[in-house]
């Protein structure tokens, strides 16, 4: 991929912006929130300089929009320029168990965040866990009233196409250009249920769904630029976007960037496992060392993705900072 001369002075700029931000102040003084937007927003401007059309879609923390995380704070508006719509988990159901309504005061809570997104014309992407017909219903009604674009996921896996509805919530044969003109979209990043690559190109080319996110790798290799592009095809023939899974909260040990002997001997960023999620291990996000495997670099996952010709980034474990302001 050819990069101009106005990238790499943008990549000059972005790595000092690094540089700055790990030699300030530490140990106590790190505004975790900010670290994380600053995260994403260096993200979002390295990939867009490549492709300006690259989607940037971080997935929970809807409160990091604010200062303080507060409904009533200042809304921080370079985090809003920075992205293109925001994703989140378990807003009408899955928060405490799948298949289970999402107590209400902590939906209420989560829809006031979301609707701040939706009022600066950022799309929100809902997944709710459920796999009971009439809830799936509900859960597309219920998203579907408030404007948010939702898939509900029979599996927290996001391993299978759901057989349930026939057809995607609000199919159509529009092209879809922009998250704006999206209707609906496809979760399924663990392929664990498909044969071969091949399989699951089929399965999911044999889909009408607008939006697809799914993994850039099938086992160690990434997906090629002609694969991503056959996806991009709806079974109806209209276009659609394809976005790649990034996680940049945590390391997973299962990706071509883990080293052997982190486990024993692990680098200064790289943190404890996560107890609910086996091979996910917490990092120090704001690192530049951390940053460096995410992007930035011809071996960076994020150039991996663009390499691929995929459409976005679905960036996960933004809530990462939870863990850091509760423990430290």
């Amino acid at each position: 991929m050819k990069k101009n001369i106005l990238l790499i002075v943008i990549i000059l700029l972005v790595t000092a912006c690094k540089k700055d931000n790990i030699n300030g102040p530490r140990n106590g003084d790190i505004n975790y929130k900010q670290e994380m937007r600053d995260f994403v927003g260096e993200i979002s401007q390295y990939a867009k300089a490549i492709d300006g059309d690259f989607l940037i879609i971080p997935q929970n923390a809807q409160e990091i929009v604010t200062e303080d995380a507060e409904p009533d704070d200042s809304l921080m508006t370079d985090y809003i320029a920075a992205i293109d719509g925001t994703g989140i988990e378990d807003l009408f159901y899955g928060y405490n168990n799948d298949d289970e309504l999402t107590p209400a005061n902590e939906r209420d809570y989560l829809v006031i965040f979301c609707d701040i997104f939706e009022q600066n014309n950022l799309e929100v992407l809902t997944t709710d866990y459920c796999g009971t017909h009439n809830k799936m219903d509900s859960s597309y009604a219920w998203n579907h009233a408030k404007g948010y674009i939702s898939f509900a996921a029979p599996e927290r896996e996001l391993n299978v196409i759901p057989d349930y509805p026939p057809q995607p919530f609000n199919v159509n044969s529009n092209d879809i250009a922009t998250l704006h003109d999206a209707q609906n979209f496809l979760y399924l990043i663990n392929p664990e249920e498909f044969s071969t690559k091949q399989d699951f190109i089929n399965a999911v080319s044999a889909t009408n769904y607008d939006l697809i996110i799914m993994d850039c790798f099938w086992g160690d290799q990434t997906f090629s630029g002609s694969e991503i592009a056959q996806l991009k095809t709806k079974q109806n023939n209209g276009q659609r976007l394809v976005v790649a899974y990034l996680s940049i909260g945590e390391a997973e040990d299962y990706r071509y960037y883990w080293q052997e002997g982190w486990e024993s001997n692990p680098p200064e960023w790289l943190g404890e496992e996560n107890p609910d999620w086996e091979g996910n291990f917490k990092v120090h996000y704001w690192d530049e060392n951390w940053q460096n495997i995410i992007f930035g670099t011809d071996s960076s996952y994020l150039d991996k993705i663009l390499d691929a010709g995929f459409d976005g980034a679905y960036l996960d474990i933004i809530d990462a900072y939870y863990y850091f302001e509760e423990n430290y």
